[in-house]
């Protein structure tokens, strides 16, 4: 089965596909999956983009109203987890997944699923230690923090992915997993990225949550985005017990603009005898319905629940009876309705409502789930304000205050302190001035515009990647030698004579790992010439968070 990874969207969805569609075309290949790691952006009117955290002159709609409104249809099969640029009302509406149009689905905040028996997982939004610990509070219309906390990932969805047990195959999130950038080539990625090197050399970039995630799930590929730079690395894990250590192979993209390296395509071998459609995971719905009493949607603090002594239950993983209790919920039928249907007007070119407010709405699709398994639907929680006196009073929103023992408690120590910012040091809007990093985009965009001015011109001069190949995989514990899992030889074609978006060259190959038999990769073909990273005037750029950034005004930087 062949994927296509993408890394930040950007709402680039008529380029991406169109992207695709040239890769088929060019190397007689079909992509059977797209799988998208954040901002997405899926707006359908101006009242969502009031709900995206970016700077008014850039609220652009963009190309995804058209797939809500079904004046076009996905051309591939698509799945996304969200980012720190989304329309967060939208993605609000379904905590759990669903249909955000035809063919396109979203993972939820976390989500697991299957695909034609591949097991996909994602954690959506980034990482930001001041959130944490909160509930899912955010409602719309926001205010200039909620705007913001609502993408932030919290602790309540690292604890309902911890309880996994079985195997995954596919991860995906939106910021990295803190210290992965040991296990690939640092020099280079600090080549490209020079403003990263304090947080590299100091181990605070990338996100602590999604680094517990990785050594635990362990899953065979871990995609990410949000740097906006192409970045592989290999690890090989500690052995759990008497099995033999497992690898995970990571790869980040970069955002969807020519000359970038946004999209690459892995060959998966096909599960025999596996459903041809997307599939509900039994262990994640089980994970679901077991912590569906720990969720709250309240600013105030909370921690899971502990082996210490003070929790009646800290064990929420799925045993096999609450497993089969899920698939007789759903009547013994594990496919995901296709049950898309719209809970806005989508956005009008010939009739534009400049004046339009953000939209608060419930999703058919999360109350039908919901009323089959006994879960919340937490947007619509906080939509009633049914928490208001949990609020209030600083509960963590149970019943009876005996019974809060039993879930969790505000009183014990976060997990990651509070007041750490080096744990938070994912590169993301909150230490990033988001007014610069737009511009800077822009800028950017005008560069790449003049380059594809120069682009029909010399076009016998178009330099292509010759190779690309993983590392070695690191492990602290004296791994195991391991052969090469994706040494891919130089491309075999060319890059075609004119440059249009969608349509630009790939290079291919083939790995000797049993799980990859061969990728191909998609690069924005550059003509620049000298140093490959280089992008000629370091862009500048102000932090706001000036315990960690110093002497930014030199810094590289590019949201």
């Amino acid at each position: 089965m062949k994927i296509a990874v993408e890394g930040c969207c950007h709402g680039e969805l008529d380029k991406i596909y169109e992207t695709i569609e040239y890769l088929e075309q060019k190397e007689g290949v079909k992509v059977d999956l797209l799988l998208c790691c954040g901002d997405f952006q899926a707006v359908r009117n101006e009242g969502d983009l009031k709900c995206m955290a970016v700077p008014a002159k850039y609220r652009t709609m963009q190309t995804f109203y058209k797939y809500y409104s079904g004046e076009k249809k996905a051309p591939v099969f698509t799945i996304f987890i969200g980012g720190n640029h989304e329309a967060s009302n939208h993605l609000q509406e379904l905590p759990y997944g669903g249909w955000v149009a035809p063919n396109i689905y979203y993972l939820g905040y976390a989500g697991v699923i299957r695909y034609k028996g591949i097991r996909i997982g994602g954690l959506s939004g980034i990482f930001k230690s001041r959130d944490y610990r909160k509930g899912h509070h955010e409602f719309p219309p926001y205010n200039p923090e909620t705007l913001r906390s609502a993408y932030h990932i919290r602790n309540i969805e690292v604890f309902k992915l911890k309880q996994i047990q079985m195997p995954m195959d596919i991860f995906m999130s939106h910021d990295w997993p803190r210290g992965i950038y040991y296990y690939g080539s640092t020099k280079e990625l600090l080549r490209k990225k020079k403003f990263l090197r304090q947080e590299v050399e100091s181990n605070s970039l990338g996100s602590p949550a999604a680094e517990e995630l990785l050594a635990h799930l362990q899953p065979n590929y871990w995609f990410s985005a949000h740097l906006h730079v192409k970045f592989a690395a290999i690890m090989q894990h500690p052995p759990k017990g008497k099995s033999a250590p497992r690898v995970t192979k990571f790869l980040s993209l970069d955002k969807c603009l020519p000359h970038r390296e946004f999209l690459q395509i892995v060959d998966i071998p096909e599960r025999p005898g596996s459903s041809e459609g997307l599939e509900y995971d039994p262990e994640w719905l089980a994970i679901l319905k077991a912590t569906n009493t720990l969720q709250r949607t309240t600013p105030h603090p909370w921690n899971p629940p502990e082996n210490n002594g003070l929790h009646e239950r800290w064990d929420f993983s799925a045993s096999e009876a609450a497993m089969m209790q899920v698939v007789e919920d759903l009547s013994g039928e594990l496919g995901i309705p296709d049950n898309f249907s719209p809970t806005v007007p989508s956005y009008n070119p010939n009739k534009p409502h400049r004046q339009a407010t953000p939209s608060y709405n419930t999703n058919p699709q999360t109350t039908e789930l919901c009323a089959k398994l006994g879960l919340t639907d937490i947007y619509a929680q906080v939509g009633r304000g049914e928490d208001e006196v949990a609020r209030v009073q600083g509960s963590t929103g149970g019943e009876d205050d005996e019974d809060e023992d039993s879930l969790g408690s505000t009183d014990e120590p976060s997990e990651y302190p509070t007041d750490t910012s080096g744990l938070s040091g994912s590169f993301n809007p909150d230490e990033i001035t988001i007014e610069d990093e737009w511009e800077e985009e822009e800028e950017e965009l005008k560069a790449e515009v003049k380059a594809d001015e120069l682009f029909d011109a010399k076009a016998g001069e178009i330099h292509t990647p010759s190779r690309m190949v993983l590392p070695e995989p690191k492990c602290s514990v004296s791994p195991l030698p391991l052969p090469d899992l994706m040494n891919l030889p130089p491309p075999s074609h060319s890059t075609p004579a004119h440059a249009q978006f969608g349509a630009d060259g790939a290079g291919q190959g083939s790995g000797d790992d049993e799980d990859v038999t061969a990728a191909r990769i998609l690069k924005r073909t550059s003509i620049e010439s000298g140093d490959a990273g280089s992008r000629g005037p370091t862009p500048r750029i102000k932090r706001r968070n000036q315990v960690i950034y110093t002497a930014a005004e030199d810094d590289e930087c590019e949201g």
